[in-house]
């Protein structure tokens, strides 16, 4: 029987492509070389990245509290970024005028599973 736990990070102020160019790198690996690449990376989303993995994580441990889960065999079951509300601005323009300026936002969330991916 294969256990899987998911975590979701609202609200996240990045573009979800620019999340979605982290999460392809460690899209279906096992989770301790998902968060040794994410620790060590410089770009901005590895750091929420990294922060929703260890929560899907801890929601895992959580949930299956009378079966003991091994680490080293969790995996990247899914993991997925969808873009969220826009944040509306304005900024002043030449000649007296304003423009608007659309801040997006992302919801970020990951699924880990321990279970060995098939296919992927």
């Amino acid at each position: 029987m294969s256990m899987e736990a998911k975590a979701i990070n609202r609200h996240i102020r990045q573009s979800p492509r620019k999340i979605r160019v982290i999460l392809n790198h460690v899209r279906g690996s096992g989770v301790e070389e998902a968060l040794s690449y994410l620790h060590f990376s410089k770009a901005k989303a590895a750091t929420q990245i990294e922060k929703t993995l260890r929560s899907a994580i801890a929601n895992l441990m959580n949930k299956s509290e009378n079966v003991t889960v091994n680490t080293d065999n969790l995996q990247i079951k899914e993991c997925y970024a969808d873009p969220g509300p826009h944040m509306k601005r304005f900024r002043a323009a030449s000649m007296g005028r304003i423009s608007r300026l659309n801040k997006p936002t992302a919801h970020l969330t990951v699924i880990v599973s321990d279970e060995k991916n098939k296919g992927v």
